[in-house]
């Protein structure tokens, strides 16, 4: 049974990886995400469901629109394929679990972020609130179904935090990052505050671990500077995500020398 609910999520995860990517491109230039259908931008023809199928079809069309042959971005099949293998993984990690599609709610939502953020340095409200709308509305009804409102209450202290100590930083210093990294925090705090106060740490410091190999090799490298700007947005999904996959034998190892 386990073994099946991963499956479905991983098929589920390439669905929704295709209104990921109506997401990234329609928002940050005010589209709406409903209508119209999808389309070639360089021929206007709207896009056939036989050719609308995740990775699929971009495969099968050798990235190009049938009707023009204009270029598709490979960006398409690697938004699916990847919301595919992190929606699999999650399914992994959280189990058979009332707070799963909270969880995967909050993936979905940092890859569609992350993805507008490192195109547009821009983690757009119209993203960011209904993904934690979504994250909410899956732990309440995992806190009242399994009468977990303790974790509920960690989460929500969790998310505060996190939302107090960005918001102090932006205050302060608000070229270190921007008001949507804040708003990011609170989400990141309410999402991994569930599985545990100690997944928010390891998420954070690893966004700011990578943020900073990540700047040293481009400086390096001579694409940037030490005041170039970076999407700050890209690094807090990726050490969020790297939480869920693996923070918990992180977490157990450091707690047990801790102890000693």
């Amino acid at each position: 049974m386990f073994s099946v609910v991963v499956a479905a999520c991983a098929i589920f995860g390439l669905a929704v990886g295709s209104f990921l990517n109506v997401v990234i491109y329609r928002v940050p230039i005010g589209r709406s995400i409903v209508s119209p259908p999808s389309a070639c931008p360089g021929c206007g023809v709207a896009v056939a469901p036989r050719d609308n199928v995740p990775v699929l079809s971009w495969i099968l069309l050798r990235g190009r629109c049938r009707s023009c042959r204009s270029p598709i971005s490979s960006r398409y099949p690697l938004v699916e394929g990847l919301t595919g293998l992190i929606f699999a993984v999650t399914a992994a990690r959280i189990g058979q679990d009332w707070a799963l599609p909270a969880e995967l709610a909050f993936v979905g939502g940092l890859i569609a972020l992350a993805a507008i953020d490192l195109e547009r340095y821009l983690l757009p409200r119209a993203v960011l609130y209904p993904t934690a709308g979504l994250v909410l509305a899956g732990l309440l009804v995992a806190a009242g179904v399994d009468d977990r409102w303790n974790r509920l209450a960690i989460a929500a202290a969790c998310a505060g935090g996190a939302f107090a100590i960005f918001f102090v930083i932006n205050f302060i210093r608000p070229a270190w990052l921007g008001f949507g990294d804040v708003r990011l925090a609170g989400l990141i705090g309410l999402a991994l505050g569930w599985l545990g106060a100690w997944y928010v740490v390891v998420g954070i410091m690893v966004a700011n671990l990578a943020g900073a190999l990540v700047g040293i090799a481009l400086i390096i490298i001579g694409r940037a500077h030490r005041r170039t700007a970076l999407p700050y947005g890209v690094f807090l999904a990726v050490g969020s995500i790297f939480a869920i996959f693996v923070g918990s034998p992180i977490i157990h190892w450091y707690q047990g020398h801790l102890v000693r």
